[in-house]
């Protein structure tokens, strides 16, 4: 008994952990933005600056609940109502959602005025990391 249960303790230390994303702010590596603050990444997002053009994760997915939490101290859902609200009055157009990480980059890379957020994992030459949420 005693073997089973080491055995399965040893099975259970080797097993691998999957590490939490780490979620990048990027643009496009035209733009004349090298770094940003959470407070300006969070104007973007929040509707606050139409300066950039915020492109999203979609709507559920687990990076886009990190990124809101992170760079703007809200939950999705609480994101999600503030731009209902401004779409309601007219003061702003909800952000383009896209499909996953490849399609962000797609969307930031086709426009110098795009701002989007990906697992640092899929960064590559086609997007610039002007933050990295914390």
């Amino acid at each position: 008994m005693n073997k089973w249960i080491l055995a399965a303790c040893a099975a259970a230390s080797f097993t691998a952990v999957p590490a939490l994303a780490q979620v990048v702010v990027v643009v496009n590596p035209k733009a004349a933005e090298s770094s940003m603050t959470k407070e300006q990444v969070a104007q973007f997002f929040l509707g606050k600056s139409t300066a950039m053009t915020p492109i999203d994760q979609p709507d559920g997915a687990p990076l886009r609940a990190d990124f809101y939490k992170k760079v703007a101290d809200k939950d999705a859902a609480q994101a999600k109502a503030l731009w209902s609200k401004l779409v309601f009055t007219g003061k702003a157009t909800m952000p383009k959602e896209v499909a996953d990480n490849a399609a962000v980059k797609a969307a930031v890379a086709a426009n110098p005025k795009a701002i989007g957020y990906i697992d640092k994992s899929a960064v590559d030459a086609t997007v610039k990391v002007v933050h990295t949420a914390q």
